[in-house]
């Protein structure tokens, strides 16, 4: 009862007003490392709010209205000072947000606070951030306009919301046993939509990089490979959603991990007619690495970008496709599609003549190259039997200008 009686007064709440701004002139210096980057924020006293620890509506509006008349200002433009430097894009950025507000609230010492903050940052930084309230949990939404899976999502005024923080409940609330409501929150009229798509990764220091060896066979020659990746890749993916494979097959690697590895592709390639150098590649993908599904590794469904399947010992179809992919546009840059199968993802290339069965796709003829290990040794051209007759759906294409 107390409960209800919480969220329906939150509901009547409004922060709508223009409040005189509070500050002592004290500040807290806000230090931490960001994939390398030293960051410094000076936050004012008046933005370090403390929060009862009773979930009431007079506290949690409380503590909203206070952050509406702290100086946060100072806060919020270090923070787009910082994203457009490093030229952060909304997924990082939103990392950025949730390492400050860990500095400033210890998500340990109090989750409500600690995503209050972060869901405040976010507001201020543009994006069109809400909360829903239940029982005992507090769940964190941004507006989406991207096919996002795996994480809880609700429409309204014909827009996505997404869940930022589903994975701190473990990734499983049961949403027809418990109930959520919106709260009723400052919102910015001219609010963007929040994107997950990466085209770039941080610039990295070259000493936070480690050395993997990776080795294959082809044609009876050992080829070997000392790789340099960072395992700060999987702390960026850690709690990233599955996106479509528009974004998720465009996903680069990072400059240091580039430098190890593209070339040295390039130069083992050299001399080969492209189709067996596309045949070179697709064997690296399928034979340097062990495979597991993602359900065993994972305990469910996850595809890892290229550099995060350099990064594990172990990955399945997806990720070896979305590798495949990065390797054949980097060094061959041809036209490729992506089949996605009721239990399978595998890559077609288009040659300037088909090898195999082709596979027609808008009036051109493209050939299976399978990056992922079969009981059969399949060569280019060559698709699973068991495939055969079965129905697939082309999930991406790619085509460059030009060809």
């Amino acid at each position: 009862m107390k409960t209800r009686l919480f969220i329906l007064t939150l509901l009547m709440l409004s922060y709508c007003c223009e409040p005189a701004r509070a500050g002592t002139g004290e500040v807290q210096s806000v230090n931490f490392d960001f994939f390398g980057n030293k960051i410094e924020i000076q936050a004012d006293a008046s933005f370090n709010i403390p929060f009862s620890t009773e979930r009431t509506a007079a506290t949690v509006s409380n503590f909203a209205q206070q952050l509406a008349k702290s100086r946060y200002e100072t806060v919020v433009q270090r923070l787009l000072y910082y994203k457009k430097k490093l030229q952060l894009e909304d997924w990082l950025y939103y990392q950025l947000i949730r390492k400050t507000a860990q500095q400033i609230s210890p998500k340990a010492d109090d989750y409500y606070r600690y995503t209050l903050y972060k869901w405040f940052l976010l507001l201020q930084s543009g994006y069109d951030a809400t909360l829903k309230a239940g029982k005992d949990k507090l769940l964190f939404y941004v507006q989406c306009d991207e096919n996002i899976y795996n994480i809880p999502s609700y429409l309204f005024n014909g827009k996505q919301y997404v869940c930022l923080n589903y994975h701190d409940y473990g990734s499983n609330i049961n949403f027809q046993q418990e109930t959520f409501v919106p709260l009723n929150l400052p919102v910015i009229s001219t609010a963007k939509s929040f994107s997950y798509k990466i085209s770039r990764l941080p610039e990295f220091s070259p000493a936070d990089y480690q050395e993997k060896e990776l080795q294959f066979n082809y044609n009876q020659h050992e080829y070997n490979f000392k790789v340099k990746l960072n395992p700060q890749i999987k702390t960026i993916f850690a709690n990233y959603p599955v996106v479509d494979y528009a974004s998720y097959f465009n996903i680069p690697l990072s400059h240091e991990t580039y430098r190890s590895l593209i070339p040295l592709l390039r130069k083992n390639v050299k001399g080969m007619s492209v189709k067996y150098g596309v045949d070179y590649l697709m064997r690296f993908t399928r034979y340097a690495f062990l495979f597991k599904q993602d359900n065993q590794q994972f305990g469910g469904e996850k595809r890892l970008s290229p550099e995060q399947t350099l990064l594990f010992e172990q990955s399945d179809c997806d990720d070896r496709a979305a590798l495949f992919f990065y390797l054949v546009k980097e060094i061959y840059n041809l036209p490729m599609i992506v089949l996605s199968y009721p239990e399978h993802v595998t890559v077609a290339v288009k040659f300037d003549k088909p090898v195999g069965k082709p596979i027609f796709y808008n009036g051109e003829k493209y050939s299976v190259c399978e990056p992922t290990p079969q009981k059969e040794d399949l060569a280019v051209g060559e698709l699973l039997p068991s495939l055969l007759k079965q129905h697939y759906e082309v999930v991406y294409a790619y085509h460059p200008s030009g060809q």
